[in-house]
């Protein structure tokens, strides 16, 4: 390890590109503690604290959303989006053909998503507002008016801006994803305050429970690395063929399909979905009302059974990654492409049974990899079982951060490869 930091600090580009990241990664943490001006921080911290659905999206934000800072948001708007055309690409002709040209149909789809990330915060930021007035009774935000209301949209709207503007510069270093990498300094940054908070509680009781959720925790990241990395190779020959007076072809290789192929969209895509029902039900359950508002309620009491909560997240996260991954691979396309270049899968018949058979191998796969996503999803409400309040092990969290290591490793390990291979 230390003869590759010691080679990745004498490659003067690859350090510089670090030090950037890096120096662009301290900007966002120092604009997650700016708050937007009239806003009670401390009240709205405990707040925070014992409110389960609004202390998950404080967590990828990194405490910037407790803080009410100027970035509060985060990259959530900007994630949805992506998400958005991703789906739109595998369903509108037009902008699967915009893909299909290249770099400058994937530049055209990039700034139209960044045009629909404007709307999404601006919406987000409103539905955050008023959630918290109808919650607090204007104790936390305060006697709000029309114009501080359109205000406080437009500044957080900016942050999330700010944000995208920032994770395109750190992609552009190749130093991981940009957008990844916010999202792992936003989970990482409550790390030293949560292990200041278990020192301090610290005593001869928490030894036993500090051993259990250390092993969970090794555990856990062990899982995740296998999986992350995990995949199944398909063979592939292609056939020989004469061009001129050279025999060309007969080349053996392999087609990866891996165990995580959806990453950690499905995850997403169900914390979406679970986080509307009881976060609308707040909105009316002091509603006039009277059916309305016991309607809310018993969905708030629903969603806040641990029980129904666990199962009901970890069927959403299977479901929608065989959804997610039917969405994204495709095997007739790859047949396809296999076809055009001369390639084929021993024992396998070109085109539809090619096909078939990639599709009934990804289900298999995509097995394995949905129940694993899931059970990463309902991690958190196993691990307070070992006692220790003060640190938590969230299992989106720790998917999320090992994926962007493993990633960012990957990257600055290529950029070692090919300078090396340029110097000799």
């Amino acid at each position: 390890m230390w003869n590759k930091l010691r080679q990745i600090w004498k490659a003067k580009d690859v350090r510089n590109s670090i030090l950037y990241v890096l120096a662009l990664l301290i900007v966002f943490r120092v604009a997650a503690h700016i708050p937007v001006p009239g806003i009670n921080t401390e009240g709205l911290a405990e707040f925070f604290q014992g409110n389960q659905v609004l202390g998950m999206l404080n967590l990828f934000s990194g405490g910037a959303m407790q803080n009410f800072s100027i970035v509060m948001l985060g990259v959530g708007p900007y994630i949805t989006a992506s998400i958005i055309f991703q789906l739109l690409v595998m369903i509108v002709p037009k902008l699967e053909a915009m893909q299909k040209e290249g770099e400058a149909g994937r530049q055209k789809i990039n700034q139209y998503t960044r045009m629909l990330t404007i709307p999404l915060a601006a919406i987000q930021g409103f539905s955050f507002i008023k959630l918290l007035s109808s919650q607090t009774g204007g104790t936390l935000l305060g006697d709000i008016t029309g114009f501080q209301l359109l205000t406080t949209i437009i500044i957080v709207t900016a942050g999330t801006i700010f944000l995208m503007w920032l994770g395109e510069l750190i992609t552009e270093k190749h130093i991981g994803n940009g957008v990844s990498l916010l999202i792992f300094a936003g989970i990482v940054s409550g790390l030293p305050q949560s292990l200041r908070n278990t020192i301090i509680a610290f005593d001869n009781t928490m030894v036993l429970s500090l051993v259990i959720f250390t092993i969970i925790a090794l555990v856990t990241i062990a899982a995740i690395v296998l999986i992350t990395e995990g995949r199944r190779d398909i063979p592939v020959s292609y056939a020989r063929h004469v061009v001129g007076q050279r025999s060309v072809g007969g080349v053996k290789t392999s087609l990866p399909l891996r165990v995580n192929q959806a990453g950690v969209i499905p995850i997403i895509f169900a914390i979406s979905i679970i986080l509307v029902p009881p976060m609308l039900a707040q909105f009316f359950e002091r509603s006039e009302v009277a059916w309305l508002a016991n309607f809310s309620s018993w969905i708030i009491v629903t969603f806040q059974d641990q029980l129904f909560y666990g199962i009901f997240y970890f069927i959403m996260v299977v479901l929608f990654t065989y959804f997610y991954t039917s969405v994204i691979f495709k095997p007739d396309q790859i047949s396809e492409n296999l076809q055009k270049q001369g390639g084929f899968i021993p024992g396998i018949r070109p085109g539809r049974h090619t096909a078939q058979y990639l599709g009934t191998v990804m289900n298999r796969i995509v097995l394995a990899g949905a129940v694993f996503l899931g059970i990463i999803a309902v991690l958190p409400l196993v691990v307070p079982m070992t006692g220790i309040q003060t640190i938590t092990l969230g299992g989106t969290s720790l998917l999320i951060t090992v994926a962007v290591v493993i990633e960012t490793v990957r990257q600055i390990d290529a950029q070692l490869v090919m300078r090396d291979y340029e110097g000799f």
